[in-house]
């Protein structure tokens, strides 16, 4: 039963936004982050319910980046709203203190600069791969056909999966991150789905291993002890939903974005020294992610005591549009030169694949408009969005042949 706004622990007088009211399940391209723009502009910190909890949002970068880094207070052991004592462990994500340290320093070699460096011309082909699929028939849909089947391949290849398997990947991802908290059955069902897939994969690392990324793990150690089963498989989750997601939905963005705004795709055509500074600054704009923290000691935030015990929601997209931090916030600026984005996060959890990321985004957008320079949505197609972690659901294009 939800608690309502009458009985929420609103002592400082915080204005009320609830969960449901920025978090909705289907709205045009781009709702989410300008209604969190919107919030960001009436206060500071929000209060509200989400399934029956209380919790805070907090809408400003240095109220935002000093909670990212403060993980003592802040913790990662829930991150979202709607579940503060979530049954599950996704590893390294939801870990604190030193654990989550020995973690980073085991994983930090698969995705350190050496590393990426290594994949670039495996990640080049495979993306040639996709653009051969779809170049020629001057259409798609390009979630499916392209954003998601990218990075798929790429996580595929990366944990020695058979590519036979990216779709059921995918449905599983969609019940995991994109159910909006609301069929919390369905989620625990698809976790379920995740975990018994990889642990028959461990059980034949063990007995068969490979040069993949659960072998390297399975052969790690933390703290000098062997990795239990259950925490190995806490790591497969979230490397599956890492994998499946993040670079999928920043691509959507990142192709909406350039679909209706000409000058901007035709500079990067031009111009491709620009592409390092457009991809950062469409990574600002259309930040996506929207993580939530356990607060584990009282505090302040914004002037307003917190308490013990409470979740609070840091949704990224609302610090690095916030026009305190950045001239001209509320606009696309491909050459903007000085861009201290967090999305990516900030503090002791930032993100360990931003390298892997970049180069993703990095490839797919300039091989793509190498040969697909001139591109737009069919006219009379409205584009959506899903909330949650935001993603636009579909989005058709079409381009001369």
């Amino acid at each position: 039963m939800s608690v309502g706004e009458a009985q929420l622990d609103n002592t400082a007088g915080c204005p009320v936004a609830n969960y449901a009211e920025f978090n909705v399940p289907t709205a045009p391209a781009g709702w989410h982050q300008a209604n969190f723009d919107r919030l960001r502009e009436q206060a500071p910190l929000f209060t509200g319910d989400a399934n029956g909890h209380q919790f805070f949002l907090v809408t400003r970068m240095a109220d935002i980046r000093a909670a990212y880094q403060n993980a003592k207070v802040f913790s990662n052991s829930a991150v979202t709203v709607t579940d503060p004592d979530p049954p599950f462990k996704w590893i390294p994500e939801m870990l604190d203190g030193q654990i989550h340290v020995a973690w980073r320093q085991l994983l930090g070699p698969l995705w350190s600069p050496q590393a990426i460096e290594k994949l670039k011309p495996t990640i080049a082909r495979r993306f040639e791969e996709v653009l051969d699929g779809v170049a020629d028939r001057g259409s798609c849909e390009f979630v499916r056909e392209v954003a998601l089947l990218f990075p798929n391949v790429i996580f595929m290849d990366l944990m020695g999966l058979p590519r036979a398997d990216a779709d059921t990947f995918q449905r599983w991802e969609e019940m995991i991150l994109h159910g909006g908290g609301e069929d919390q059955t369905a989620q625990m069902e698809a976790m379920g789905s995740v975990i018994g897939y990889f642990s028959e994969l461990i059980t034949e690392r063990r007995r068969e291993p490979r040069d993949d990324m659960l072998s390297y793990v399975l052969r790690g150690e933390i703290d000098g002890a062997p990795i239990p089963e259950n925490d190995v498989l806490a790591f497969c989750l979230l490397m599956f939903m890492a994998g499946l997601d993040t670079v999928a939905a920043q691509l959507t963005f990142n192709f909406w974005h350039l679909a209706t705004h000409d000058d901007d795709r035709r500079r990067i055509v031009e111009d491709p020294s620009l592409m390092p500074s457009a991809i950062e600054e469409l990574l600002r704009y259309y930040a996506f992610v929207t993580p939530s923290r356990k607060v584990m000691e009282d505090t302040v935030i914004a002037g307003c005591p917190v308490k013990a015990g409470t979740m609070v929601h840091l949704p990224l997209t609302s610090a690095n549009r916030d026009p305190r931090e950045f001239p001209d916030a509320d606009r696309v600026i491909i050459d903007r030169e000085t861009n201290r984005h967090i999305s990516f996060g900030a503090g002791p959890h930032r993100c360990l694949g931003s390298n892997l990321a970049r180069e993703e985004l990095r490839t797919a957008m300039e091989l793509w408009h190498a040969r697909i320079p001139d591109y737009r949505i069919p006219a009379g197609v409205e584009v959506m969005e899903h909330g949650g972690q935001i993603g636009i659901s579909s989005l058709p294009l079409t381009w001369d042949v």
